[in-house]
């Protein structure tokens, strides 16, 4: 099947600070405009990507059971964990702000370690399965994960609100520091992740029709 080129086969790769289209026949491997440094693909994508979403994993124990801040109203101070805060905000009539904070901080990060362990599966399994879905699945890991500080910002938020109304003290708790963490090494683990893997199988090797795929497994029976 006649297709144009590759960047691969003509050398070429896109630098990553400035865009610029570079020839990668040239050492040292750098953008002659800006001089950052060039990789064809990310270094090591699978094992790094692997590495911070377990990382992130084992942070968002603690941060949903260790509390997040401590709330003081009156001289009766109580801590609150994520959940906790949630249940709180929502019986006190602050639907809004505990609906956010359900999102940002329950959700949110349940839906990047679905859909990273996802991807990373199906590329390590070289599996032709929705190729296409997954390429937008990763632009929506991506894009979320703007919104992944929401849950901190409220409580910085919600802290000053309390101090400028005179109603009692917030302060954070060690909770508030594993969640950062948590969103810190889910965005790592997006970012190192390199979603050109998805489509690295062969052309010549991807069935012409996609019911071919479901038909090679099967064991004619006699």
């Amino acid at each position: 099947m006649n297709r144009p080129p590759l960047a691969s086969e003509l050398n070429l790769c896109l630098c990553h600070s400035c865009g610029m289209a570079c020839d990668m026949t040239e050492q040292p491997h750098e953008c002659e405009r800006c001089g950052a440094p060039l990789h064809a693909r990310k270094p090591d994508s699978l094992t790094r990507t692997w590495a911070y979403l377990l990382a992130s994993l084992v942070f968002y124990i603690p941060a949903n059971l260790l509390p997040v801040m401590n709330t003081s109203l009156f001289g009766n101070g109580s801590d609150s964990t994520i959940m906790s805060g949630v249940l709180e905000f929502w019986a006190h009539g602050a639907w809004d702000i505990a609906l956010i904070i359900f999102i940002a901080s329950i959700a949110v990060p349940g839906i990047k370690f679905v859909a990273l362990s996802l991807l990373l599966i199906t590329v390590q399994r070289g599996s032709f399965w929705a190729r296409k879905e997954r390429s937008r699945l990763y632009r929506f890991v991506e894009l979320i994960g703007y919104w992944s500080m929401l849950d901190v910002i409220v409580v910085a938020l919600v802290a000053a609100l309390v101090k400028f109304q005179a109603l009692g003290d917030i302060e954070p708790r060690p909770g508030i520091l594993f969640f950062g963490l948590v969103v810190v090494f889910t965005m790592l683990s997006a970012m190192s992740f390199d979603p050109r893997l998805i489509w690295d199988k062969e052309r010549d090797q991807e069935p012409e029709n996609p019911q071919d795929e479901e038909r090679m497994d099967e064991v004619p029976s006699h």
